[in-house]
């Protein structure tokens, strides 16, 4: 029998599990996998891991879940609010009489390729070093003048002086007024960054929006915006959107604050605590000028004529014993040294005295010459009959050679 025609037959009567298996045939066949598109409402991670919530529009609403193994996978946060698009099956819950889908994979409806074209654009900009961490610059201490991108009529320009108010009155804000969301919304931002580096309008940037949806936020992640923020000499604060959202002028920024209201915290001091340092500061400068003082003055009060003369004494008599002793040594060094040479003269006049010519004929010793002078001293020299002169130690002998 055929159940679908046995149904339309109103002679049929059905029970409600019979009824209601006849719908869970027909749909769970039917919607095996489909996808759908919607709003997600009442979020409800449970303690299981698997989260319960309800996919709705304008005239309908379905109920749905994801199991545990499903959740962990997804690739963002789902929050209420957020539309979606679930790749799932049809389920009915035959106890309650409930439908609902049973989601395998989900991911923001429209913003797909809006997030891989985004994370694309991040790896080239990052790639060429706009994101690296040694371009990023130190916030000026004492700012006199905040510069605010933003939209002028927007509740982030309303919080940023509501903060700035209240930190410091003495910090001035100048609002460069840019479309922040929809069509030329990047060019006006870039140009507003261009104006106050050109002008030097202001000593630190603030750049950004309130919350809002992805696409909301798509201009604070254009290149030509990265590539501004890159480039601004003013030290830029990216505050784009709340602490969930991001944007990539975060990156190449050289600070980011999780919402407008933070970057005004970030960029300006409060008068209070800077008024309370600078009077730390005065009081231990002047403590440490007036120690300085007290010790310079018993330096001084301790160099009266009477003591300068002890300090006086004090210094030269080490100086002149160490002359006098330096003097002794140097005059005994030259005593023995003179000493010595006299020493070594004579003796060397000693020797000289007994090797001379004199000394040995006096010792008996003669020298014999001929009568030109030549000294002999071989009988080849000579022949009989010549004469010779013989020189003892006085006087002289003339002699002939007989033999």
């Amino acid at each position: 029998m055929n159940t679908y025609n046995d149904a339309a037959n109103q002679d049929v009567i059905f029970t409600v599990s019979q009824i209601t298996d006849l719908i869970k045939e027909i749909l769970e066949t039917s919607f095996r996998t489909i996808t759908i598109e919607g709003e997600i409402s009442n979020w409800r991670p449970s303690a299981a891991g698997h989260v319960y919530f309800t996919l709705k529009d304008n005239n309908a609403q379905i109920k749905a879940v994801i199991f545990r193994g499903s959740a962990s996978k997804l690739s963002f946060k789902p929050k209420d609010g957020d539309k979606v698009r679930c790749l799932g099956s049809i389920s009915v819950y035959a106890p309650q009489g409930n439908y609902q889908i049973i989601i395998n994979t989900m991911e923001l409806a429209g913003f797909g390729n809006i997030l891989q074209m985004i994370e694309e654009r991040k790896r080239k900009l990052a790639a060429e070093g706009l994101f690296d961490e040694s371009k990023k610059r130190s916030l000026p201490l004492f700012p006199n003048t905040i510069g605010v991108v933003t939209s002028p009529t927007g509740a982030a320009i309303r919080d940023i002086l509501n903060v700035t108010k209240r930190r410091n009155r003495c910090v001035n804000v100048v609002v460069l007024p840019a479309i922040v969301q929809g069509d030329g919304a990047a060019q006006t931002i870039v140009k507003m960054i261009e104006l106050a580096n050109f002008y030097n309008l202001c000593d630190v940037l603030i750049v950004g929006r309130g919350g809002g949806s992805l696409e909301d936020l798509l201009p604070f992640s254009e290149e030509s915006v990265v590539r501004a923020v890159s480039k601004s000499e003013i030290p830029v604060i990216s505050a784009v959107g709340h602490e969930i959202d991001w944007a990539l002028c975060d990156y190449a920024a050289d600070r980011r604050a999780p919402t407008p209201s933070a970057a005004a915290e970030m960029a300006v001091p409060v008068l209070a605590d800077v008024q309370q340092n600078i009077f730390s500061y005065k009081d231990d400068l002047y403590n440490s000028i007036k120690q300085h003082v007290y010790k310079t003055r018993l330096m001084i009060k301790s160099f009266n004529p009477e003591n300068m003369e002890i300090q006086f004494r004090n210094i030269q008599t080490p100086l002149l014993n160490r002359y006098g002793n330096a003097r002794e040594n140097i005059v005994k060094n030259m005593q023995d040294k003179i000493k010595d040479l006299k020493t070594r003269i004579k003796n060397s006049m000693t020797i000289l005295e007994n090797a001379g010519p004199q000394t040995i004929l006096k010792r008996g010793y003669s020298m014999v010459t001929d009568k030109n002078g030549n000294i002999i001293r071989s009988s080849a020299q000579v022949a009989v009959g010549n004469e010779i002169i013989i020189k003892p130690a006085e006087g002289k002998i003339v002699a002939v050679v007989k033999q």
